[in-house]
């Protein structure tokens, strides 16, 4: 596979637009591996090879389990995913695929049940960040495999 053009070279204002939701959204407040779980389910429903391989490897990173990792795709049917992540999990689902249930109100009242406002207003802003770099990547072909997450510096260690 060949990528069609590097984006970020392409159009550095347009990528620091992005940057800037993703700076957001990182910072937001919401558990880190609940927004890598996000960010894969959004991006295997849209068949991101860059962004499943990015997120993938951000979430093990961040502690998440291979085991979990592997069920992502069919999170309905295992025992893997607390309330609230499957609740997110669901809402990640309803609006990447908006065109088919427009997100019924059932499924806004599941969503607020383990969300408060502001942190359900999050969670979707995740899902319209990771589905507009779904279309960069994919849309330039994106080339997966040789990301890698950043290294973790881990505190000082007091001296005595």
């Amino acid at each position: 596979m060949k990528p069609r053009m590097n984006y970020q070279s392409a159009s550095p204002g347009a990528f620091e637009a992005m940057l800037g939701l993703e700076k957001y959204v990182r910072g937001c407040g919401l558990d880190r591996t609940l927004l890598e779980l996000a960010k894969t389910r959004a991006s295997q429903i849209n068949g991101c090879a860059y962004c499943i391989d990015m997120h993938t490897k951000d979430a093990r990173a961040a502690g998440e389990t291979e085991q979990r990792l592997y069920a992502l795709s069919a999170w309905r049917e295992t025992p893997f995913f607390t309330d609230r992540e499957r609740a997110a999990l669901a809402w990640v689902e309803a609006v990447t695929l908006i065109h088919e249930s427009h997100i019924p109100d059932a499924l806004y009242d599941e969503a607020r049940a383990h969300f408060s406002e502001k942190e359900l207003l999050d969670l979707t802003m995740a899902v319209v960040a990771i589905n507009g770099w779904n279309r960069l990547a994919i849309a330039f072909r994106a080339v997966p495999g040789a990301y890698q997450p950043p290294r973790r510096v881990a505190p000082a260690q007091p001296t005595a």
